[in-house]
């Protein structure tokens, strides 16, 4: 069995794999990192392998030895990956980025990729159809639009995320909602929309914490997926297994 992490901005995803299939899930903060991972181990002994993708600043050694019948498996920039990354500043790039970029090269090859990964930030990541990474865009995500308006401004309450009852806010709260989710579905509808445009098939993945949530209000022609990335770490240590 393959345990794949994925640490966040924010908080830590896992998934537990079994061959292909994806037995269970977990999210998780921070804190009480080592504890909540020795917990799932635990509970799936068969455990071999920790494959690991992180954006922030985690101490693995104590569970190393903890648990010393795991090997633990960092995926960086010296990982072996299945693109040629043309990235102007390979070395900026983001692992989860690359990691994602990975899958879908690894799940749909021969075709043009625009990857979508809503969480925290919204990325944007192209992979060409000869496995090319050539870049992409970073913006904020919904979490972070409706931080900025309370925190940047005197008088608007910050709000949870909300499926916006109206397109024309009658009043603050629903003029937030409005903003905030209408603005990001527009945003992303825009991306495909240039990415389209440049002529050829593409497939549009969609991804993240809130890939469930946008979905709905999103073109149709998208794939949407909130475990493409855990699955494409799973997916990029076995092709690092076989190309190393």
């Amino acid at each position: 069995m393959i345990l794949t992490i994925d640490v966040g901005n924010t908080r830590i995803k896992g998934a537990v794999f079994e061959g292909d299939k994806l037995l269970e899930k977990f999210t998780f903060d921070k804190e009480n990192f080592n504890e909540n991972i020795l917990k799932i181990i635990e509970y799936f002994p068969s455990v071999s392998d920790i494959v690991v993708a992180t954006v922030a600043d985690i101490d693995f050694n104590a569970l190393s030895d903890l648990a010393p019948n795991v090997a633990i498996h960092y995926i960086d920039h010296e990982t072996v990956f299945p693109f040629d990354n043309k990235y102007a500043t390979p070395k900026t790039l983001g692992i989860d980025r690359m990691v994602l970029a990975a899958g879908a090269t690894l799940q749909f090859p021969g075709m043009n990729k625009l990857i979508i990964d809503a969480g925290t930030c919204v990325t944007y990541d192209f992979v060409d159809a000869e496995d090319n990474y050539l870049g992409g865009a970073i913006s904020p995500g919904l979490r972070l639009r409706y931080e900025s308006l309370h925190n940047f401004t005197s008088k608007l309450p910050l709000l949870q995320l909300s499926m916006p009852e109206k397109f024309i806010g009658d009043q603050t709260i629903a003029a937030i909602h409005s903003g905030v989710v209408n603005g990001l579905v527009y945003e992303i509808n825009g991306f495909i929309d240039e990415y389209e445009a440049l002529g050829k098939k593409i497939i549009i993945i969609l991804t993240g914490g809130d890939a469930d949530f946008l979905a709905k209000r999103l073109k149709n022609t998208i794939f949407a997926n909130s475990n493409f990335l855990l699955e494409s770490l799973k997916q990029t240590f076995q092709y690092k297994i076989k190309n190393d």
